[in-house]
């Protein structure tokens, strides 16, 4: 799981870099694919960055947004049953607390 979480925060940091590397007029006409945008976000929620969440929510709608994030976490939790040799709704239970069943 940390490795996973690890590499999107990766992803977003040079992410995040390369955003603010532009030039101001630059960085508001970019669009934003919505997994750059669920990355994103997701890596904000995780490390509390309430500036960071409120940006990546204007950069794609909130449908594309939700689908975004329900994407990656369908990818991480894939990843994660494939790097602990479990199923993927043992994995989830286990993410969230939940018993084993």
């Amino acid at each position: 799981m940390v490795r996973v979480f690890g590499q999107i925060r990766k992803y977003a940091s040079r992410l995040r870099d390369s955003t603010q590397a532009q030039p101001a007029g630059a960085r508001e006409r970019r669009t934003h694919n919505l997994f750059e945008a669920a990355a994103t976000y997701v890596v904000a929620r995780a490390e509390d960055d309430q500036d960071r969440i409120a940006e990546a929510t204007t950069w794609v709608s909130p449908e594309a947004l939700s689908f975004g994030v329900s994407e990656l976490a369908c990818r991480a939790v894939v990843a994660l049953a494939r790097e602990r040799g479990e199923s993927p709704a043992a994995v989830a239970r286990d993410l969230l607390g939940l018993p084993t069943g």
